[in-house]
């Protein structure tokens, strides 16, 4: 690199903000030729740009000129870690595109944030980022994460394996289902309901809130899928 490429690096990973949009400009070709190999993963291409954007100035806060190293050898895994990160992560989960755009705008914002703070942003910080309430962070965040665990509890304090489970079954339970399968064959309204209380641990009052319907509509679905669950667990 050069002597004025170098010290606009230096600027940026200072936080200079317009050295930092400079630096993004002039390596996009960069981060496009990483991009492109993760065409078809079931991401927009601009979504992972901006994935790629993130990974890139990550590289900028992290890159260290005295190792001797290329910033661009430097920068690619960072670039390239950061999408796959999110695609190991979230990617698979086929969402509306303006869903999906809200999501990943949750997700790099709380990245940005996180490292910016040293810690996990609050609600109200991610909040103010983004633009979006709290209830539209909740629902980009579930529909870019499924469940990874029946242990996880709600509100309640119950579990899914607890909710579903039979003492004949609770054993051998977790070999015997495969969990993202059988919410995803729900109904939307009833696969939503089931995530949002035992993945993301709401209350049926807060579920009413961001499915937009009734305390006891939420009740009836919740029910339902549990009792659809159990049939194909059966």
């Amino acid at each position: 690199m050069t002597t004025e490429a170098l010290d606009l690096l230096a600027l940026a990973k200072q936080g200079n903000e317009a050295a930092a949009a400079k630096v993004l400009e002039e390596n996009s070709g960069l981060i496009w030729a990483v991009v492109r190999r993760y065409f078809g993963k079931g991401v927009e291409p601009d979504d992972l740009y901006q994935l790629g954007c993130l990974g890139f100035l990550k590289a900028v806060r992290g890159f260290d000129a005295e190792y001797g190293t290329q910033f661009s050898t430097y920068a690619v895994p960072k670039i390239a870690g950061e999408i796959r990160r999110y695609l190991r992560d979230n990617g698979l989960i086929k969402v509306g595109r303006s869903l999906r755009e809200q999501s990943i705008s949750v997700y790099t914002t709380r990245e940005r944030l996180r490292t910016a703070l040293s810690r996990e942003p609050l609600l109200s910080e991610l909040s103010e980022a983004t633009g979006l309430s709290p209830e539209e962070i909740a629902v980009a965040e579930l529909a870019a994460a499924p469940p990874d665990s029946l242990q996880q509890e709600n509100a309640d304090g119950l579990t899914l394996e607890s909710t579903l489970a039979s003492p004949s079954t609770e054993g051998d339970l977790l070999e015997r289902i495969a969990l993202r399968a059988a919410i995803d064959s729900l109904p939307e309204k009833e696969k939503e309901t089931i995530l949002l209380r035992f993945y993301r641990g709401l209350t049926q009052q807060q579920c009413a809130k961001i499915l937009q319907v009734s305390q006891v509509q939420i009740s009836r679905l919740e029910k339902r899928a549990i009792e659809k669950l159990r049939e194909k667990m059966g």
